[in-house]
């Protein structure tokens, strides 16, 4: 493996560091009171003009083909400015992405280019259900074949972006009688269709700028041409998808763990106490330095998962590695910046309050931590029990 980026991918990382620091940042705490939707969604168009919504998608579909490392190395530093912004084009790429594994011609070239350019601000992911989250094989949402129809019934929660997604790639049980797991199916459908109603955003802890809603399905008639892929498949897809989220959401933990480290560090250069600048207490130089560290060997995880699924290689353990690792140790990280800052770190007029509560996310969804664990150590067992 390569440790150094390419040319383009250095490009890639820069344009979005910019982007972050221009664009992001200035409207990341607007965002968090629940404003500023506006600038949200120009900022998602002009992502999509610079190519930031088709990082892994073929350039004949309107993707830019930049690979898996480019979009690691974007969505961290995308994370650095506005978690809430970096996790909708996270989620985004990865519905272009189903489609593209598993899409017919006909779907992806009828939804990529929206996507991709932007027509489309968002794309919604609809997998998880309240009683089939960190199981997702139990979903209960039903599509039912009527003539050139599916119907789907059921209710779909935590979906981000649901509001202005403009399309949702949809998981449904379309054989009950089948073994658990086996009679899913995966399906392409459009907002605004009658039978889906979208709930009021959640009110979160952290990522508020990031709508979250429930998607309910009642009758809602979809064209049979709606399938991607088999039949019965669709749980498979879920699993593999679920495995590349994961880098995702671990290098958007890396980009909210290094704002925070980077901002604590400018503060230890300002604040004195004792007659010194902190920065000059041991104590803080050596919190400093593990925390920093701890990101870097996240970042090489990812840039190893990411490079494993770019390779066409075997990724889904390593992608479990890469995010256990980077959203724990993101974690550690924006505690420990606020912990350096004392008193004014936990002041809503400084920005770590929020990154801390932005980064907590980072180790719940795409599996959590306790679930990374779980298929890490069933790959390690796997020829021993």
């Amino acid at each position: 493996m390569e440790l150094a980026l390419t040319e383009e991918q250095l490009m890639i990382k820069d344009t979005a560091r910019q982007f972050a620091d221009s664009e992001l940042a200035p409207n990341a705490a607007t965002l968090d009171e629940h404003e500023g939707r506006d600038k949200l969604l120009a900022n998602l168009r002009a992502l999509a003009e610079l190519g930031f919504m088709g990082l892994n998608v073929e350039a004949q579909y309107g993707g830019t083909e930049a690979g898996v490392v480019a979009f690691s190395a974007a969505i961290t530093e995308l994370a650095r400015g506005c978690a809430s912004t970096a996790v909708t084009v996270s989620v985004t790429n990865m519905v272009a992405e189903v489609i593209q594994a598993v899409g017919n011609e006909d779907q992806k070239t009828t939804y990529l280019p929206r996507i991709c350019s932007g027509e489309y601000p968002a794309a919604g992911f609809c997998l998880t259900e309240s009683g089939a989250g960190s199981d997702p094989a139990a979903m209960r949402t039903r599509a039912v074949r009527d003539g050139d129809e599916w119907v789907i019934n059921g209710s779909k929660i935590y979906i981000t972006s649901a509001e202005y997604a403009g399309c949702f790639v949809v998981w449904a049980v379309t054989d009950p009688d089948a073994p658990k797991g086996k009679g899913i199916s995966c399906f392409i459908v459009d907002n605004g269709l009658a039978g889906i109603d979208i709930s009021k955003p959640e009110d979160k802890m952290g990522q508020r700028g990031s709508a979250t809603n429930v998607v309910n399905f009642t009758d809602c008639r979809v064209p049979a041409s709606a399938l991607m892929g088999q039949e019965g498949q669709g749980f498979k897809v879920a699993v593999g998808e679920l495995a590349g989220g994961r880098i995702g959401v671990g290098s958007l933990a890396l980009g909210i763990g290094q704002a925070a480290l980077d901002y604590a560090r400018d503060y230890m250069g300002e604040r004195e106490q004792f007659n010194a600048k902190i920065g000059s207490f041991q104590g803080l130089q050596w919190m400093l330095a593990d925390r920093y560290t701890e990101l870097e060997a996240a970042r090489l995880l990812l840039m190893q998962a990411a490079w494993n699924k770019q390779q066409g290689l075997e990724f889904g353990t390593s992608a479990s590695m890469a995010k256990l690792f980077a959203s724990e140790k993101a974690n550690d990280a924006c505690y420990s910046a606020l912990q350096i800052m004392g008193g004014a770190g936990y002041i809503r007029e400084y920005p770590l309050e929020r990154m801390a509560r932005d980064v907590r996310i980072t180790s719940i969804y795409e599996g959590t931590s306790e679930i990374q664990r779980v298929i890490i150590a069933r790959d390690l067992l796997k020829n021993t029990l």
